[in-house]
């Protein structure tokens, strides 16, 4: 269903994204931020997923600034230390550099933009909703939220963790919700990962309650 495609952040960084057409006119535009791993076939099945419920979806390769373009990893344990070597040394402002681009790309199609973005993904699509002009923000466990908790949110937001998750306190999922209270924040029984049908931790209660939620919001907000 979808496309590799090549984009241009205004700093003049050119990065490779996924694109995936909507089935029909789009409803909207929904930006997919990827977890540590890359723009792999999680990320491109979730693409496309949106794509075939009506919405253009586009997921940008946040790790084309780096050495490792094209990044594309699995959920083994040496896969799991790249990604994490690849986050540890990325910057913030530069993802949403990529981001905002492709928010315009969207915009520039007349339609409304929404990000969804998870694990590391989550953090940004976080930032997203609190610095750029998106109409919705969906985090799933994001877990390096807490820096820019005092940010306020432009949009509507909506945040989904799991109680199990090992990475991501309970505490600071309070102290979130604290500093968002018009936020829409879900606790699952479940842990960390908990959406992604390709890892051990998938629980499908919780990711088809956590997708239902998800949707129902872009359908309010970018329709």
């Amino acid at each position: 269903m979808g496309a590799d495609i090549t984009l241009t952040a205004e700093d003049g960084h050119s990065f490779g994204a996924y694109r995936a057409e909507a089935n029909g006119t789009a409803k909207g535009g929904i930006v997919v931020i990827q977890e540590i791993f890359g723009v792999n076939a999680h990320i491109r099945e979730t693409c496309d997923r949106f794509a075939s419920e009506g919405y253009l979806a586009i997921a940008p390769a946040l790790y084309d600034r780096t050495d490792n373009k094209n990044c594309n990893l699995g959920y083994t344990p040496e896969d799991m230390g790249i990604g994490v070597a690849l986050k540890d040394a990325f910057s913030w402002d530069l993802c949403m550099l990529d981001v905002k681009s492709v928010v315009a790309v969207m915009a520039g199609e007349g339609l409304k933009v929404g990000t969804v973005g998870y694990c590391w993904g989550g953090t940004i699509s976080y930032l997203a909703g609190t610095r750029l002009p998106v109409a919705a923000s969906v985090v799933y466990y994001g877990g390096q939220i807490m820096p820019y908790v005092d940010e306020k949110e432009r949009c509507p937001m909506l945040m989904h963790f799991g109680e199990q998750d090992a990475g991501i306190p309970l505490d600071d999922v309070a102290a979130i919700g604290k500093a968002h209270p018009d936020a829409e924040v879900h606790i699952y029984d479940a842990g960390h990962g908990f959406n992604c049908d390709h890892r051990g931790s998938y629980d499908e209660v919780a990711g088809d309650l956590a997708r239902q939620r998800t949707m129902a919001l872009f359908e309010k907000q970018l329709v």
